[in-house]
């Protein structure tokens, strides 16, 4: 079962202010979503591009992941999220074919979708994110 697209990517920054000069003046995208994910740390921007978005993602925290990623790598590329029907076997499928799996079961994530992330040891050095969008959304 192949992912149904690439749902998103998501771009660690310090400030989301100071980024969105930059996607709304210079590409011309909207904001079409903003959120805090308080158990991610995270504030989260969503900005449309076709039928994906881009995720600003700014930390709410000195000690959360988005930080600690910014702090070790700068600013940038954090993770592709791939839209898939059903995360649950996706995430079987993985764990079969010998990937290590940072989320065992799916978590509430952004814009209400169930998220989980393969290990990017196993993925090429990319942050993997399988997301499946929540029924009514």
């Amino acid at each position: 079962m192949r992912p149904e697209k690439i749902d998103h990517l998501g771009i660690a920054v310090t400030s989301v202010e100071k980024a969105l000069p930059f996607y709304q003046s210079t590409l011309g995208l909207q904001v079409v979503h903003e959120e805090v994910i308080s158990d991610q740390q995270v504030r989260a921007v969503f900005l449309q591009v076709g039928g994906s978005t881009i995720e600003l993602l700014e930390p709410t925290s000195a000690d959360s992941p988005i930080a600690k990623f910014i702090e070790k790598r700068g600013e940038g590329i954090h993770h592709v999220a791939y839209a898939v029907a059903d995360i649950r076997a996706k995430l079987r499928e993985a764990k079969e074919a010998g990937i290590r799996l940072i989320d065992e079961e799916p978590r509430p994530g952004g814009h209400g979708k169930l998220i989980a992330f393969l290990h990017p040891k196993d993925t090429g050095g990319v942050l993997t994110e399988y997301c499946q969008r929540v029924h009514g959304e």
